[in-house]
């Protein structure tokens, strides 16, 4: 489980970035740049630390993860919009779950 926990953290890591990237070049959005750019990092990182600090990566990515949700969750709601909130508001709840899952996991 913590391979796949550190993959879907990698991965969900550059799709943020992307993201953020995809929010400013179409919107001029900088905020989204910007938050896509740290919290994408975040995520990034707590997938390399994984194997050697499992407790921090774990923690790190779903904190990351909670953040994301809880912006991305209520603005699905609001809008109902399935880009971007929808898919980041489901890559979030993915990645609480997936790491809560290899937190249990011994």
């Amino acid at each position: 489980m913590l391979d796949a926990t550190k993959i879907y953290l990698l991965v969900f890591g550059v799709l943020t970035i992307a993201g953020g990237i995809i929010g400013y070049v179409k919107a001029g959005s900088l905020i989204s740049v910007v938050a896509g750019a740290i919290t994408g990092i975040l995520l990034i990182v707590a997938g390399v630390i994984l194997h050697a600090h499992r407790r921090l990566g774990l923690g790190l990515g779903l904190l990351t993860s909670l953040v994301l949700a809880a912006q991305f969750i209520p603005r699905l709601l609001r809008t109902g919009r399935v880009m971007p909130a929808g898919v980041m508001a489901l890559l979030s709840v993915i990645g609480i779950v997936i790491t809560i899952l290899a937190w249990v996991e011994r």
